[in-house]
């Protein structure tokens, strides 16, 4: 196994497991940076009614609000359970540099929190998918990419 910070992993399962105390979803994450707890996250989606309110997320939001960045280069997350589809987007996005985990998507699966039928979907092509997914031509749509491409002061991400 990999060598990792045990205390680390501690508080993000701490946090899971406090956080169902409180009526939350079983799951806790912290970001890590320099050696540090920079951002802890736990799951509020029904707390917030925000099904975004994942663990990661909020860790994540925690973490890009303390360091005035949207990328978390140089940092770790650690989660109480292997991160869902949405989650593992959210940290490829914020460009994290690793990502350790204790329970599975199994475990989650066996408690009801099951994300196979997405990982599913991502296969399947898109008309093709339980929510109906249209391409619609739109001309003036691709005007904000074409600026985009074109524009000389952006911020790249």
């Amino acid at each position: 196994m990999e060598n990792y910070n045990e205390k680390f992993m501690d508080e993000a399962v701490r946090l899971s497991v406090e956080n169902v105390k409180k009526g939350g979803g079983p799951f806790g994450a912290v970001i890590v940076k320099n050696g540090k707890i920079i951002a802890r996250g736990v799951n509020m989606v029904t707390m917030l009614n925000d099904p975004t309110c994942h663990a990661e997320v909020t860790a994540i939001r925690e973490a890009s609000g303390k360091l005035n960045n949207f990328d978390l280069s140089g940092c770790e997350i650690y989660s109480s359970c292997e991160p869902c589809p949405m989650c593992l987007g959210a940290i490829y996005w914020a460009r994290i540099d690793k990502i350790y985990f204790a329970n599975t998507k199994t475990d989650a699966r066996n408690i009801g929190f099951d994300d196979s039928f997405i990982y599913d979907e991502m296969k399947i092509p898109a008309e093709k998918r339980k929510i109906p997914t249209v391409k619609v031509i739109h001309q003036s749509a691709i005007e904000a990419f074409k600026n985009w491409d074109e524009k000389t002061d952006k911020t790249e991400y």
